[in-house]
């Protein structure tokens, strides 16, 4: 009875969208229908010309490759973050926490302003440096509207960059949990600080690293406000797409809300997938299986 409130809540909240979002996938649903009409049933139609789109797998592989990609390196740098942040003092280290706190809770479209001010074309700070050094080539380089592979570059650093915080402070308050004893007695067998890290204390939080890998992983999957951001500076969104961004494209610039849904409950799907795999992970952990 406690849950009750909460659950009818959730239902209302995300149930009845996700109901009409599954209902909308098997309609032709488009702006005649927004203004009254009644929808044609379509079947299986709008999933057949999904999956029967090359443009459609080339943004899912994209997205995919894209996730593994900024998942992975967050997770690198966010454990050594961790890691180094045990061998700070005190003070540096709560500076150190301070800071990542403050770049976690920076809003995303203020993020994404300075970062498009540092890309900048004409006054950018990054192309002034590299040109400092003789790289005259990004001399008013656009590497939000150059190609697909420079747009990539700077959006994944973006997300990277603000991924990072939540990581590290996690991973952090794991590493502080292992017991000292555990760790004395390592000493006191001749362990160095690097083998007590990779030999004890990462796999003891295993279980953690791998919760957060998991739940980054579906974070950046449906990743969706920095790619259309900096799609709206670089002026290039056909070919920097990425599951997110299509969707959005697909439903609320081409108002087809059919195939649009139906792209949304492919993306469900997968990220299903990736959740299941989270589920059982602290089912695991809680020892529940």
């Amino acid at each position: 009875m406690l849950l009750a409130p909460a659950t009818v809540m959730v239902l209302v909240a995300l149930g009845y969208p996700l109901l009409r979002q599954a209902i909308m996938s098997f309609q032709h649903f488009g702006l005649a229908q927004q203004f009254g009409q009644p929808a044609e049933w379509a079947g299986l139609s709008n999933y057949v010309t999904i999956l029967s789109d090359p443009y459609f797998w080339s943004v899912f592989i994209k997205s995919v490759l894209f996730c593994l990609w900024t998942a992975g390196v967050t997770m690198i740098i966010g454990v050594g973050f961790a890691v180094l942040m045990l061998r700070m003092s005190a003070v540096v280290r709560t500076i150190f926490n301070t800071t990542l706190i403050v770049v976690w809770a920076m809003p995303a479209l203020a993020s994404l302003t300075v970062w498009q001010w540092l890309v900048d074309p004409r006054s950018g700070l990054l192309n002034w440096v590299l040109t400092s050094v003789g790289l005259e080539g990004f001399k008013n380089f656009n590497w939000l509207g150059e190609n697909f592979w420079t747009f990539y570059l700077i959006a994944s650093a973006v997300i990277i960059w603000a991924s990072i915080p939540l990581v590290a402070i996690t991973i952090y308050a794991a590493l502080a949990q292992v017991p000292t004893e555990v760790l004395e007695a390592s000493e006191l067998d001749g362990a160095t600080n690097f083998q007590q890290i990779r030999r004890i204390m990462l796999p003891m939080i295993g279980p953690v690293i791998s919760l957060i890998g998991v739940l980054q992983v579906i974070w950046d999957l449906r990743v969706f406000t920095q790619i259309y951001v900096l799609q709206q500076a670089g002026g290039i969104a056909s070919e920097t797409n990425l599951l997110g961004t299509y969707v959005y494209e697909t439903g609320i610039a081409k108002g087809d809300y059919g195939v649009a849904s139906a792209l949304a409950m492919v993306i469900l799907g997968l990220t299903l997938v990736l959740t299941g795999r989270y589920i059982r992970m602290l089912y695991r952990q809680g020892g529940m299986a």
